[in-house]
């Protein structure tokens, strides 16, 4: 039979499937749910892409859609969207693909928003990454049957095309786009016209070179630098400066947004986002070999039942609420197959299902308005469950549609969107500027003056503002629609408190809130004094070769003055290995860096502080000390603290280790 004309009468068979709804429209093809049945039973639900007539009637188009299917079916991965099926059918081709029940990690975050959660926790992104990684480097890495590699590059991974179920599989879409070098052969791609989204495009893509599996590499460096930190990497005012961040800016490192950002995974980062795809990670698989390494070693919980786990709390009012739209799927589906086994594959053309004056048999009028209104039910709660690709390598969110028979008695009520909440802009300023602010304990990727958009309305937001060496400010603001746009200007006073200490050996280092303390010419004097310090929390860490640290943490008052004598005890077994290792020379006195590899035995470091700083949990590697003596401060997940240290010479590297008793 031909494709209808006008307006499209759902549900109807088509082939061998039969399509429910539609559930998206593009440039390109319509998207169907629709259900596959067979013998003994079968039944699954699937997505249909059917191809608009007019492009099915273009040649090139056709070859080019039936090449990359060819290509998109022959890959077969857990962390892939399968591809069952390409076919033609009334006159045009379609695509028949897995039906996903899940959302996809843009999806995610704004589920975040509604329980209140900042941040994902680290093992459900890197459970999340790390998927990516294995899909991709199945897709890279494919060959066809005559063993030559197909040379597949996604050139699309971004939040929207990255897709977590409720049972907490990772599934990457929208292999539409891909290309594979069998799927290239005698096509030309316009002058100037990229594909892809732009804020999650390689530098090579950015300037529209040829492309290869490093550009979906950076795209994964670009995802987990934002799931870890909270932030957009590439955001501008348009396309075009976000190109130019892409191609011609120094990318910022993530524990410039978050301060006690693990070393090693930032070396991960910082690799996959190499501007330089010969010195990027050459492959996903690589790349994936690190993440997993990193897990191993910091003992993170990264698993899908627990990324299952936690999908599960976003998202339990929807999925609760698709247990019943689901049974009325089986339902419907019923109805369904037993008009067609009935009344033959026409059932649906006979009827129109206009259910004005239908005869049928075995069905009255009563029982079709019924299959109706459910049917409609049905879909607009299937429309928060199921998002599909709608052509043109774009991941299209399902909307509902109004029926399409005009002739429908008592129809179903509209359905309104409701309006995007309004949300509050509020601009800090500070004298003096350069200040760090946080926004209810989430820490603003640049400093004063700056603006903070789409914050939310009718709720007291605490924003807090500091310096080193001033005091901290902290003020409540509070946006309504009627006020949406709020300033903050504050005036940071310098620090009243001060620290007096004496401390032996003389030479000792001395660490002040992670920042090293320079020493006077000929050691530290008796009464030593650091002023201008806040009236707040702050640690002294004292240090010396073959001495135990100690550690002075106190809370100040304004203009306290905190008076400390520390005698070093000799004897630290961490820092007479790290003397031995040094004996043959003098240590140095000064000039020049050297790096630092800290390693654990007995357990782990939840956090450890290399001469103040915070560098993450065990092992940490290739951090960057000043040539002389270096303090370690390990403290463990169960609140222990345990200290080491030792000497660094200019130029070269010392490994410090700590025992965990």
């Amino acid at each position: 039979m031909n494709a209808p004309s006008g307006a499209e009468v759902l549900p109807r068979a088509f082939g061998k499937y039969t399509l429910l709804r539609e559930l998206a429209s593009g440039g390109m093809a319509k998207v169907y749910l629709a259900i596959q049945r067979a013998v003994a039973g079968f039944e699954k639900l699937v997505v249909v892409k059917r191809i608009l007539p007019e492009l099915a009637r273009d040649p090139n188009f056709v070859e080019m859609l039936l090449a990359e299917a060819r290509t998109a079916a022959t890959l077969n991965h857990p962390n892939v969207v399968q591809t069952f099926d390409v076919g033609e059918h009334e006159g045009t081709y379609f695509i028949a693909m897995e039906y996903i029940n899940g959302e996809d990690v843009r999806s995610i975050v704004r589920g975040m928003k509604n329980k209140n959660v900042t941040d994902i926790p680290l093992e459900h992104t890197l459970t999340i990454i790390n998927g990516m990684c294995a899909g991709l480097a199945y897709a890279h890495e494919k060959r066809g049957l005559d063993g030559e590699p197909l040379n597949i590059v996604h050139r699309d991974i971004s939040p929207q095309n990255v897709l977590i179920t409720f049972t907490g599989d990772v599934k990457i879409v929208d292999f539409g786009i891909a290309k594979s070098s069998q799927a290239a052969v005698g096509e030309k791609t316009s002058s100037g016209q990229l594909k892809g989204k732009v804020p999650y495009m390689s530098p090579e893509q950015a300037r529209g070179e040829d492309i290869d599996h490093r550009s979906d590499v950076f795209a994964l460096g670009i995802m987990l630098f934002e799931l870890t930190t909270g932030r957009r990497l590439f955001k501008a005012k348009s396309d075009y400066d976000t190109l130019r961040l892409i191609c011609d800016r120094e990318y910022p490192r993530p524990s410039q947004v978050r301060p006690d950002y693990p070393a090693a995974l930032e070396a991960i980062v910082m690799r996959a986002l190499e501007k330089d795809r010969k010195t990027r990670y050459q492959s996903a698989r690589d790349m994936q070999a690190d993440l997993e390494a990193f897990i191993r070693e910091e003992r993170i919980a990264a698993s899908t039942v627990s990324l299952s786990t936690w999908m599960n709390f976003l998202f339990e009012e929807k999925i609760a609420q698709q247990k019943t739209v689901l049974q009325d799927a089986k339902q419907l589906a019923d109805v369904i197959a037993t008009q067609q086994a009935d009344t033959g594959a026409d059932w649906m053309k006979e009827t129109n299902i206009g259910l004005n004056a239908v005869t049928m048999s075995g069905t009255d009028v009563t029982g079709l308005h019924e299959l109706k209104r459910r049917q409609t039910r049905l879909f607009l709660g299937l429309g928060a469950l199921v998002l599909v690709l709608a052509g043109g390598g774009g991941w299209f969110a399902w909307k509902a549609k109004k029926d399409a028979a005009a002739n429908v008695q008592a129809p179903p009520p509209a359905v309104t969107a409701e309006p995007e909440p309004k949300r509050g802009k509020l601009s800090v300023r500070s004298d003096p500027d350069d200040a760090n602010v946080k926004v209810q304990g989430e820490l603003q990727g640049t400093r004063t003056p700056l603006v903070v958009e789409k914050l939310p309305t009718d709720a007291p937001l605490e924003v807090k503002v500091w310096k080193d060496g001033f005091e901290d400010v902290v003020q409540t603001v509070t946006f309504s629609e009627t006020e949406l746009e709020r300033e903050i200007t504050v005036k940071l006073s310098r620090g009243t408190a001060a620290l007096v200490f004496d401390v032996e050996p003389k030479t000792a280092s001395v660490v002040l809130d992670k920042k090293a303390v320079a020493m006077p010419p000929g050691g530290w004097p008796k009464g030593s004094k650091l002023g201008d310090l806040t009236a707040s929390e702050h640690i002294a860490v004292f240090s010396a070769p073959g001495h135990l640290s100690h550690v002075e943490k106190w809370t100040a008052a304004k203009g306290e003055t905190k008076t400390v004598k520390v005698q070093l005890k000799k004897g630290d077994p961490n820092a007479k290995a790290a003397e031995s290792a040094t004996a043959a020379s003098s240590p140095p006195t000064g000039g020049g860096t050297g790096t630092v590899n800290v390693n654990s035995k007995g357990g782990y470091c939840a956090s450890t502080l290399v001469n103040g700083k915070n560098v993450g949990p065990t092992p940490v590697a290739g951090i960057s000390v000043n040539a002389g003596p270096v303090s370690v401060v390990c403290k463990t997940g169960e609140g222990k603290t345990v200290m080491g240290g030792g000497m660094v010479k200019a130029g070269e590297t010392a490994r410090i280790s700590v025992t965990i008793n």
